[in-house]
């Protein structure tokens, strides 16, 4: 499936993600991350679209650079203002300069004051998304030789490392290792479901092995109640979110119900163009959602009022995120720069009238000329 011909089913599935890591991000109730485990379908979408870009342009190098230029300018725009304002509110412990490097290429989660701990915190799924892109090339290459083992390895690798930690001193070092270890097994699936590995496997053996993946991931941190829930457990979470994904690539809906809601097509390609802007701003605009809301003394409204005016509040300020600051995604892309990407009708192409067949004389009767003129 060529990349230029927008699979809404995958678009569908990244509006449900986004709008479900938002919803997190303000109500951080884990049973959330259970019930959509967002983070490794946003992964698994994205290795799907990498392998198909990698299958179609010669050069894979070209590929990499075009996926690293359209996320980076949207993470610049919120460096702009995030780094400035630390700087500004005092960064006790502030690390030397030449960290501040982190801020324009994510290869590590890069530094933060508790001043800019929300904006910060978001990060880390832009350092895993450039390292799985910059290791495609070679992820493919593994995949194409051994498939089934090549989504396995990752958390075996993880499993290993977890029992016998070598990581080197560096807690950054280990913090990029893990995630990228737990989610390349999702980015890889993303492969088998491109070149249409899964569609040829049984579907009942596909939802076999997806709910083996998340029972036995549940049971596990079920029994080890010590290790906390089960997303601090990255081999069994990385278990667990490969089981969902299992599933939701391997069925192939029919789109056509949602080409009939225009208004909720509409929203999902809105929300598909600007999902970057979404991703990095939704925690901003929550962390600032509570001290406007103080201001505007929303405690008036009782305990529920608050909380919806809270609500309305953060949503009302990463609207304006994405008003103001969402067509740096158009330009990353080579698009042209919309304020607002809200698709336009389509033009109904206008019917020409037929064409006489030749002439013909009409003879019009006495008493219709006498009528038209009769005053």
């Amino acid at each position: 499936m060529a990349e230029s011909r927008r699979d809404r089913y995958f678009d569908l599935l990244r509006v449900l993600a986004i709008i479900r890591v938002s919803v997190y991000h303000m109500f951080p109730f884990a049973v959330l991350e259970l019930v959509f485990p967002s983070m490794g379908v946003m992964f698994a979408l994205a290795g799907s679209l990498m392998a198909n870009s990698l299958a179609s342009k010669p050069s894979a190098l070209s590929v990499v650079w075009g996926r690293v230029r359209r996320l980076l300018p949207a993470y610049w725009v919120l460096g702009l203002f995030v780094v400035p304002a630390m700087l500004l509110a005092g960064w006790d412990e502030r690390p030397a300069l030449w960290h501040l490097i982190a801020w324009v290429v994510p290869f590590v989660s890069p530094p933060s004051s508790d001043f800019g701990l929300q904006a910060q915190e978001v990060i880390w799924y832009l350092v895993t998304y450039l390292w799985l892109v910059a290791l495609s090339p070679v992820l493919l290459w593994l995949y194409r030789r051994a498939r089934p083992v090549t989504v396995v390895l990752p958390l075996a690798l993880l499993l290993a490392l977890t029992v016998w930690p070598v990581w080197p001193a560096n807690p950054n070092f280990q913090e990029v290792g893990t995630d990228l270890l737990m989610y390349a097994g999702c980015w890889i699936l993303g492969f088998a479901h491109r070149d249409g590995s899964l569609r040829r496997i049984s579907g009942w053996l596909v939802a076999a092995l997806a709910i083996v993946c998340v029972a036995g991931a549940l049971v596990w941190a079920h029994r080890h109640p010590d290790d906390g829930v089960l997303q601090d457990m990255p081999v069994a979470y990385g278990v667990y979110q490969i089981g969902f994904v299992l599933a939701l690539l391997r069925i192939q809906p029919s789109m056509a119900w949602l080409a009939k809601r225009r208004g909720l097509d509409n929203w999902v390609t809105l929300i598909n163009a600007r999902a970057v802007t979404v991703y990095l701003w939704n925690n901003v605009a929550i962390a600032l959602c509570f001290p406007i809301g103080d201001a505007l003394n929303t405690w008036m409204f009782g305990e529920l009022g608050e909380e919806i005016s809270y609500c309305v509040v953060a949503l009302a300020l990463l609207i304006n995120a994405v008003l103001f600051f969402g067509w740096v995604e158009d330009l990353a892309a080579k698009r042209r720069l919309r304020f607002l990407p809200w698709p336009q009708p389509a033009a109904v192409p206008a019917v020409p009238a037929p064409a006489p067949v030749g002439r013909a004389t009409v003879r019009v009767p006495a008493y219709a000329t006498a009528a038209r003129h009769r005053p």
